[in-house]
């Protein structure tokens, strides 16, 4: 196929991005990273709920710690999908395709308790980093240092969310 020839075939495919990265890398790091996305959303929502149903005599520490953990998760989605996006996939489209692909749980229990809150929250954090950890694994496979990169990061504040977590649920 002729430089030509490929160019006019990027043109002509909707949706698909130039990548150096393998057909398979692709697909595979796109799936993995619409499943981390589908996380991250469920996650998001759960410490939200959390933040806000909050009681108890601790409530305002709780309620912005929370708050301020919800901020610092929302704040990856955007660079996780626009990373699919930059490697010629496809994301999420819908809350449906979430519930499809989240692994973490969702609680839509009338009342939790604010100990039950802490614990499901870091539970749910260290799992999303060891979910992450496996995603950098894939990228590491498929030699994707820039995914890679963004999930150290991201992998680091997950595990500080957890120490928090773990910190604020303590009783001495």
């Amino acid at each position: 196929m002729t430089d030509a020839t490929k160019l006019g075939a990027h043109r002509a495919a909707p949706l698909k991005t130039p990548t150096a990265l393998s057909k398979e890398a692709v697909t595979n790091i796109s799936a993995e990273l619409n499943v981390l996305l589908a996380d991250t959303f469920a996650l998001y929502l759960k410490t939200k709920n959390y933040h806000w149903h909050m009681s108890g005599p601790y409530f305002r520490d709780y309620h912005l710690l929370l708050d301020e953990q919800a901020d610092q998760i929302f704040a990856i989605t955007d660079p996780v999908a626009e990373r699919v996006r930059k490697l010629g996939g496809t994301t999420l489209r819908s809350t449906g395709h979430i519930v499809r692909l989240q692994r973490l749980l969702d609680n839509d229990a009338e009342f939790v308790t604010p100990d039950d809150m802490l614990a499901e929250l870091r539970e749910d954090n260290l799992t999303f980093a060891n979910h992450m950890r496996a995603t950098h694994a894939l990228c590491d496979e498929y030699n994707d240092v820039a995914t890679a990169s963004l999930l150290e990061q991201w992998i680091d504040e997950a595990e500080r969310r957890t120490w928090f977590l773990f910190e604020s649920g303590r009783r001495s």
